[in-house]
Formats: C-alpha cells, structure tokens, sequence
C-alpha cells in the first residue's frame, strides 16, 4: 500500500470520506449479520448494532484518522487516486471502537437517549419488557452489545489488508488509546456526584477521556497508516490536544445549554449525575457563597427538574462561568490553528484541518 502524495492539491472531500467510511461499516455489519442467521444466532444483535452505529453522529474519529494518513503521507511516493481501500477499514475500526464507548458511557451515566433515540441498553429493555427485570436485561445485554462492538473493531483492523509493518504500528497506537480512555472514563467516574472547584482534575479528564481518543490518537493512527516520521506525529499532537480539549469543552456546554432537539441528548443529564466538566469547576470557584450552595444543593439531585436546571444555569452565566468556558475554547482553537501555521502542510490538507477545527469547535451538536 502506497502512502500519500508529496502535496495533495485538491481539496479534500470530507463529505465523501464519510460516504466511504459508512458504506465499509455497512458491508462489514451485513457480513456479520449473515454470518450470524447463518448460524442462527440471534439476529437482533447485529441488527441492533448496525442501527446504533449507521443511525448518525459526526464519524469524527474515522474523519481525523483520514486526515492524518493525508498529512503525514506528504513526505512519501505518489499517490493513489484516493484513499486506499485498507486505510477507510483502519479509519471505520474507530467508529465501531465508539460504539462501543457510547454503549458502555450511557450505561455508567444512565442515558436514555444517543443521537435522538433510546440508548442501547434502553432500547433492549423495551424489547424485552414484561415478566421479569427488563431494565436489568437491559443493562446486561447491552454490555455484551458493547463488548461484540469493541472485538469488531479490532477484527476490521487486522482484517483491513495492512502491511504487517503498517499493522503493526497501527496497533500499538489502538492499543494505546484504549488504555486511554479507560484510565479517562475511570477519572470521569470517580468525580461524578463530587465536583469540585478543582480546575485541573476536571481537565485531566477531558484530557484522558476526550483529548485524546477523540482528536489526538485518530490522527496518529492515520499517520503510522502512511508510515510517519516522529517529527510528523509530534507536530500533529500540537493541533490535536488543544483541539480535543475545546471539543469536550464545547460538548460541556451543550450538555447543559443545548437543544435536545439537535444534539440528540438530554440537558439535564449530566447535571442529574454531578458530572466533574470544566463548566461546573468554574462556577464552583467563581460564584458567590450564595450561589454556590445552590449549585450545591441541585447539582447530583436524581430528580433534577428543568426548574431546577433553570436556576444552575443561570448560576453559571452569572458567575461568569460559561463566559470562560467560551474564552477557553477559543484560547484552545487559536493554539491549534498556530499549531497548524507552524507544520508543514499542503494547503488542501492544511485546509480541512482548518474546518475541522472550526467545525468542532462551533458545533450545535
């Protein structure tokens, strides 16, 4: 396999990447499904699967993982006419690596919803509703869900076709990111129901759980795809991990601000659960005594109503929390855009790291 061009000149089509990435995630989870009645296995595991992951979201990771191939491959042989077929299997192997992620988060969280529909582990209790627990099966039968999940990632991985040497590397950047998020999703549970005012716990963990799997460890693996020099991946972690940062600071924001109807997710979660955001660490340290003991009388409350939500979010736009949050999102996206001037890139490449930026930066959702 052929890594990228000396400079890519045309612009790089986000929109048909996705394409390419969804149809390789719907002929995998096809292959799998007729694999399982084959066997007659129960068929709504895969379906229920396929539905999950096909059903939306950003295709973020799959997206930067591309990118990253594009970027670092500036320095190698010609290039194919796009991306190569094994490179689009590596890149779906993170959107399935997510399923699982998402499956397992809204579990521990106690979601309801992902992406404007039940989650999984609700969707399963509704099927089985009627004699015995049905939440209980549930939660047991998406865990397994979310196991099924993360071992497909690792089979489109190893099954895309890599050169040994090129699949080697590309492991041992999976295996670093998942032993990432893990040790992140660990800090993210044992803050929530105890924020604090403590700025640095709560961006140690946008740092383990967000930072880096969602920007930072895609691109790396993008660029052992196409055979990086050290050089190469050190410069691209400059953009990712101020990028990954104001993502999951913009994603605090929408968890307590945004439109349920566009984000696909309930704004009263993550304040029902006392989640450790950066959002909360502020308008911990900065309101008034006052304001701060409603912040702590509400914040963690299970039966959390939208009145009681009214009153922390007007805390921390009072406080001049969300204020901050803001700035330090556009702090982040400015350090990675400079990051970006200072590496040598091709202008279309430079280019769609630039949207990219931009995009999740100023999202809805």
């Amino acid at each position: 396999m052929t890594a990228c061009a000396t400079a890519v000149t045309e612009p790089i089509d986000l929109a048909g990447l996705r394409l390419r990435i969804d149809a390789e995630l719907a002929g995998f989870l096809d292959g799998r499904a007729r694999a399982a009645a084959a066997q007659e296995l129960p068929g709504e595991v895969t379906s229920l699967i396929r539905d999950f992951v096909l059903a939306g979201g950003k295709r973020l990771r799959p997206l930067l993982c591309a990118l990253g191939w594009y970027a670092a491959g500036e320095t190698a042989a010609p290039p194919p006419p796009s991306l190569p077929l094994p490179v689009v299997r590596a890149a779906a192997s993170l959107e399935m690596f997510h399923a699982f992620a998402m499956i397992h988060d809204d579990i521990m969280d106690g979601s309801d919803t992902r992406r404007g529909a039940p989650s999984v582990h609700r969707a399963l209790a509704a099927r089985h509703a009627g004699p015995g627990d049905a939440d209980r099966f549930g939660t047991h039968a998406a865990i397994l869900l979310g196991d099924l999940a993360h071992a497909w990632s690792d089979e489109l991985l190893h099954t895309a076709g890599l050169p040994p040497g090129r699949l080697a590397a590309a492991r041992g950047v999976m295996d670093t990111m998942r032993w990432e998020v893990m040790y992140g999703q660990y800090l993210d549970l044992t803050a929530t129901g105890r924020p604090t005012a403590d700025l640095g716990r709560a961006l140690r963990i946008v740092r383990y759980k967000t930072a880096k799997y969602t920007v930072e460890r895609p691109l790396h693996l993008g660029a052992a795809l196409a055979g990086s020099a050290p050089a190469r991946t050190t410069a691209l972690s400059a953009y990712a991990l101020p990028l990954g940062e104001a993502f999951q600071l913009r994603d605090d924001i929408l968890g307590v601000y945004g439109d349920p109807e566009v984000t696909g997710k309930s704004v009263l979660d993550d304040l029902r659960t006392g989640k450790q955001t950066v959002l909360l660490a502020v308008a911990l340290a900065r309101a008034d005594p006052r304001r701060r003991d409603c912040l702590r009388s509400l914040v963690g409350r299970p039966d959390l109503d939208e009145d009681g939500a009214r009153q922390v979010r007007a805390v921390m736009r009072e406080s001049g929390a969300l204020g901050e949050v803001e700035r330090l999102i556009g702090e982040r996206r400015r350090q990675a855009l400079r990051a970006l001037d200072r590496t040598p890139l091709s202008p279309a490449v430079a280019d769609a790291l630039r949207r990219t930026a931009h995009a999740l930066t100023g999202r809805r959702a």
